[in-house]
């Protein structure tokens, strides 16, 4: 694809999830899908119809297996966080119909037990997961989602102690 091509591409619309357990330290889970290890936090595609808050508590048990009842929404960006696909990416995710996605992230307290986290999943996209302190968070990232990652954490800092 051409540079101009790839600009006139939309960004996918999808939300992420920052899930923090009592400790203060975050879920990330590592990609089944890369050889190269790729940690990140839940996220995923908004379905037609769905709210941005249903389409983060349906994500998050559908990686994790964590329920809604296991959590408690504690904020929500205001504005969609975007990244582009990086060129060896671009045309072969999402069947080249994006240029990247656009986020909207909710922090979400966890009130469950390790035990009740499950990445065994219908669709597992984890092959691993931990616990990790927000300051390790944005180097453990693949560099093409390191500024969202930022931005996230910039936004929820007030609720990181």
């Amino acid at each position: 694809m051409t540079p101009e091509e790839i600009e006139k591409l939309p960004y996918r619309p999808c939300v992420g999830v920052m899930l923090m357990n009592e400790a203060g330290r975050v879920f990330v889970g590592r990609r089944k899908d890369t050889a190269q290890p790729a940690w990140q936090m839940p996220q995923g595609g908004i379905d037609p119809g769905e709210s941005p808050e249903a389409a983060a508590l349906r994500e998050l048990w559908e990686e994790t297996g964590v329920t809604a009842e296991l959590v408690e929404v504690i904020g929500q960006t205001r504005d969609w966080v975007h990244y582009d696909l990086p060129p060896e990416l671009m045309g072969k995710v999402w069947k080249g119909k994006y240029r990247g996605q656009k986020q909207l992230w909710f922090l979400m307290r966890y009130l469950g037990r390790d035990d009740q986290v499950d990445i065994g999943t219908e669709h597992p996209e984890f092959s691993e997961w931990t616990w990790l302190d927000p300051g390790h968070l944005v180097d453990s990232i693949v560099p093409f989602k390191r500024d969202v990652y930022a931005q996230v954490l910039d936004h929820f800092s007030p609720h990181l102690d």
